[in-house]
């Protein structure tokens, strides 16, 4: 008979991920079709796709995968990982919507989502920073409390894609091999915890 320790909290592994497989993920999400070429083969595991779009002619390919093959909320948290990773690159009007960012990626309030969506909605322009804050907006719920209705399951990885290739686009030529080597780094933590 195995004892339990009363005070072990250990908790079991979270799914990070939407689907089992790439194939599934584009037979049930066929929007994530119109933004990649390369599709994924019979039998072939998320991190092995993942692995084999980064290694393409068009490794960007790699950030729209991460972003709909992850579970909304842990793709935003990656792609606010991954903004954080060019904060230089960033508008200062930016900040204070990327600490409210971070603040709902540490604690994921649904009146800290509204709040992201009512300022990313009435942002003055779409920076990468907004186009994160509308994600998570649409993450996990309604946008507003007087509006339950959820947005399409395509919509939130859709506009974590936008976010984080519109912020690398911001980089200078030689810096953006390195950004972009570095934000699928960080997805593989997101694959490899599968």
């Amino acid at each position: 008979m195995i004892e339990h320790d009363a005070n072990d909290k250990t908790c079991p592994p979270r799914r990070s991920l939407r689907y089992d497989t790439p194939e599934e993920l584009y037979l049930l999400l066929p929007e994530v079709q119109t933004l990649t070429k390369m599709r994924p083969r019979q039998d072939e595991g998320n991190l092995q796709y993942l692995y084999r779009l980064r290694s393409s002619t068009t490794p960007e390919e790699a950030v729209t995968f991460a972003a709909f093959a992850a579970l909304p909320s842990v793709a935003c948290g990656w792609a606010y990982e991954c903004l954080r990773l060019m904060a230089d690159l960033l508008s200062p009007y930016e900040k204070p919507m990327m600490q409210d960012i971070a603040a709902w990626v540490v604690s994921p309030t649904t009146a800290m989502r509204h709040r992201l969506m009512r300022e990313a909605l009435f942002a003055p322009t779409r920076s990468p920073s907004v186009l994160l804050g509308l994600a998570v907006g649409w993450s996990t719920g309604g946008p507003a409390p007087n509006d339950p209705m959820r947005q399409p399951a395509f919509r939130t990885p859709q506009v974590i894609n936008s976010a984080v290739l519109s912020g690398l686009a911001r980089s200078d030529l030689s810096r953006r091999p390195v950004l972009l080597a570095r934000f699928i780094d960080l997805a593989e933590n997101l694959f490899g915890s599968y």
